[in-house]
């Protein structure tokens, strides 16, 4: 039961910025978007599965090591968080393509960095990783797409 909570408690915050934003579809779907460009739903579920690895990967490290040794891993967990909860508020919040982008290209480069410092302490723990970077390679094509077609 201790595991399942623990991994509820890391979990559950990946979700608040999309819970921020109200009436989201509608501007996307305002939006030019290309032929690749996935419906609310996929979104959904990719996001969802994401944010379960991504807490899968980090309850592996949490379990290993003890939290104020990792400090490195810490950081550059948070600064991926923070790009992460920040794209949604500035691209369907703000209605900005051009800052999500922006956005977009920071969490894909806190990603990397992320994995970068997971792989460090444990490799297992970043193949977990691997997916929400291809995903973060996808949202800057796209995002960019979005942008050059909208405006």
């Amino acid at each position: 039961m201790k595991k399942v909570l623990t991994f509820l408690i890391i979990l559950i915050p990946w979700f608040f910025g999309n819970l921020l934003v109200n009436n989201y579809n509608h501007y996307y779907q305002s939006l030019n978007l290309p032929f690749f460009a996935p419906s609310k739903t996929i979104f959904l579920i990719i996001w969802t599965l994401l944010y379960i690895m991504i807490t899968r990967s980090i309850y592996i490290i949490y379990q290993e090591y003890y939290y104020p040794n990792i400090k490195e891993y810490n950081k550059t967990l948070l600064i991926n968080y923070l790009a992460t909860q920040l794209f949604p508020l500035i691209f369907f919040g703000l209605k900005s393509p051009f800052l999500g982008f922006v956005t977009a290209i920071a969490i894909l480069i806190s990603s990397l960095f992320l994995y970068y410092e997971t792989r460090k302490l444990n490799v297992i723990s970043a193949k977990w990783l691997i997916p929400y970077i291809i995903w973060n390679i996808f949202l800057v094509i796209l995002t960019l797409t979005i942008y050059f077609m909208s405006f």
